[in-house]
């Protein structure tokens, strides 16, 4: 077993959940939660010092719990992790993945009723024996049963965010072996989709056999499901996360590379367009289908384009939404680049939910080369996530305005904004009174509670609270979390509306999980003159690294540097939050 930070954290936030199903000491629970987020926050590479017994001295990481991560990096395995998790089905785990099940209520299942698998609840809801237990009343059995369809709905989907550090870990691999000259990932995943079902690689080389078959030993590989000559399909994780490998030509790779970029409409545009000019268009290049038709050559993407009388189109825009036209008129977007942004907004700290204090996520903010920070702790509303009354909030102000005027005397060159991630009570009226929100630098209105609520009475309750003039932006507009809860009801052509009237900003929340606003709305928010702020909903300093898919969904919604708030310079960005 190949062993990571990643094994790390992973470890030890499954033992905090086999703990919690036993019932453990809750200091002894909290040892283990804590571990994680130093071993996941950690400066340095913990792997080695780990296996090297090196541990000590770093704070919150005890003796007992060196020796077990010494362990861990050492062999592979973790004994008292092995031990721990055979003391429970192994199905019993994929109850954790389902929306609003944590490990009081799953406890509570295995225990009186011996539901140790997804079947078994969902045999157990529709049969009724579980409104036996208490907490299980008609309205959370309604709700299991709907995590339970979503997660069948989703499976074998991943998110962009989940697989991004493994798809650069196997293309790195790829491009420093020998007999490659090209590679590069293709399909979905190239295209920026929020979510993917599987990782597609490419590769130009001489010696296609020999790759296919390195590509089979690469350390994360569980299963080789097909192995041939210049095609190799392998699952990589227990997960079902499927990686195909396929091997070509110098001559050919700039082909296949557009061609399993894809999508599958914008190909067969392309092809209908190549036909127009009496040529067929495939992965391997272009033939002529009528005679005395010249073939051109192409040794890149962007002359295979421009072969076809058609600007570059960049991967993220190819899914048939009218790029095509924009590329045979010159009127692509010069679309934003992750080095345009400057700063971003709606970040945690350890005063609500965060894992890190306002001075670490405003020094790792400046080390990412940011010009400012916006802070953004939940209110009061969302005691769940130690959100803020207005006592606390003001403080933090106070607390912000105090490091600013260190940051400047020391000459940094960093920046806060006082902000708050206020919440829109169920009748559209917002958790802090004007008097309050009046003080801060900007806000962020959000929904998280309650959520079940029709289309129309959902969208007017987010309008109300736009129209709040101390509303500067609105946060993650539909809700989703990604492969685990749908949008709730919500009719965005009229929230953009409301926006573009109100000249309310919309975030584009880039957590890994959430992606939200969608990018498929972004284009029509765009052209309604809709401002997006890139918004990394950061509770880590690591968070922070979300602003790259930020980009990505960014670019996939046709926006430009001119369109997002984030892109503007500290002094720019000042002066429009004093406006707004």
């Amino acid at each position: 077993m190949s062993v990571t930070r990643d094994t790390f954290v992973t470890i030890l936030e499954e033992i905090v959940l086999l703990l919690e199903l036993k019932g453990e000491n809750p200091f002894k629970i909290r040892a283990y939660r804590n571990g994680a987020e130093i071993v996941q926050n950690f400066d340095g590479d913990i792997v080695a010092l780990a296996k090297e017994n090196q541990l000590k001295g770093i704070k919150g990481i005890g003796d007992a719990l060196q020796a077990k991560l010494h362990e861990l990096a050492s062999t592979g395995e973790m004994t008292f992790y092995n031990n721990l998790k055979g003391e429970f089905p192994p199905t019993l785990f994929d109850l954790f993945t389902l929306q609003g099940l944590g490990a009081k209520k799953i406890r509570a299942l295995y225990e009186t009723l011996g539901i140790d698998s997804i079947p078994s609840l969902k045999k157990s809801c529709e049969e009724g024996s579980i409104s036996e237990l208490s907490g299980f009343g008609k309205k959370t059995v309604e709700n299991i049963l709907k995590a339970i369809e979503s997660k069948a709905k989703f499976a074998g989907q991943f998110c962009h965010g989940d697989i991004a550090g493994l798809a650069q870990v196997f293309l790195q691999r790829l491009q420093e072996h020998p007999d490659v000259s090209q590679a590069c990932i293709c399909g979905s995943f190239r295209r920026g989709k929020e979510t993917s079902h599987d990782l597609d690689f490419l590769v130009a080389t001489s010696k296609p056999a020999t790759l296919t078959q390195y590509f089979t030993t690469l350390p994360e590989v569980i299963e080789v499901l097909v192995q041939g000559d210049t095609k190799t399909s392998v699952m990589v994780t227990d997960k079902g996360l499927q990686c195909d490998l396929r091997a070509v030509s110098n001559d050919q790779f700039a082909f296949a590379q557009q061609y399993f970029t894809g999508s599958k409409e914008h190909n067969v545009e392309l092809r209908s367009r190549a036909r127009s000019r009496g040529l067929s268009l495939n992965e391997y290049g272009f033939t002529a289908i009528k005679e005395g038709t010249e073939v051109p050559t192409a040794h890149t993407e962007r002359e295979i384009y421009a072969e076809l009388g058609l600007s570059y189109v960049e991967p993220e825009l190819r899914e048939n939404r009218g790029e095509i036209e924009a590329a045979e008129n010159g009127t692509l977007p010069k679309l934003v680049e992750i080095e345009h942004l400057r700063g971003t907004f709606h970040n945690h700290t350890t005063a609500s939910d965060g894992r890190n204090t306002l001075e670490e996520m405003a020094l790792a903010a400046h080390e990412l080369g940011l010009q400012y920070l916006g802070i953004s702790d939940h209110s009061r509303a969302s005691f769940q996530a130690n959100g803020l009354d207005s006592e606390r909030l003001l403080q933090q102000v106070s607390e912000i305005q105090a490091l600013n005027a260190r940051f400047k005397k020391e000459g940094r060159g960093m920046h806060l904004f006082a902000g708050s991630e206020v919440d829109i009570l169920k009748d559209g009226s917002l958790d802090f009174d004007d008097s309050i929100l009046s003080q801060l630098d900007y806000s962020v209105a959000s929904i998280h509670q309650p959520m079940a609520m029709d289309e129309d009475t959902m969208t007017k309750r987010v309008i109300a609270a736009m129209e709040n003039p101390h509303v500067t932006m609105l946060g993650h507009s539909t809700g989703r979390i990604l492969l685990r809860r749908e949008a709730y009801p919500i009719n965005i052509r009229k929230i953009i509306d409301c926006a573009a009237e109100t000249g309310t900003i919309i975030e584009l929340n880039c957590s890994t999980k959430r992606a939200d606003l969608d990018w498929r709305w972004w284009k029509i928010a765009k052209d309604k003159g809709v401002m997006c702020s890139i918004n990394p909903d950061a509770h880590t300093t690591e968070g922070l690294q979300n602003l790259a898919f930020g980009v990505k969904w960014a670019r996939k919604g046709w926006l430009t540097r001119q369109d997002v708030l984030n892109t503007m310079t500290l002094e720019e960005v000042t002066q429009f939050l004093k406006k707004a």
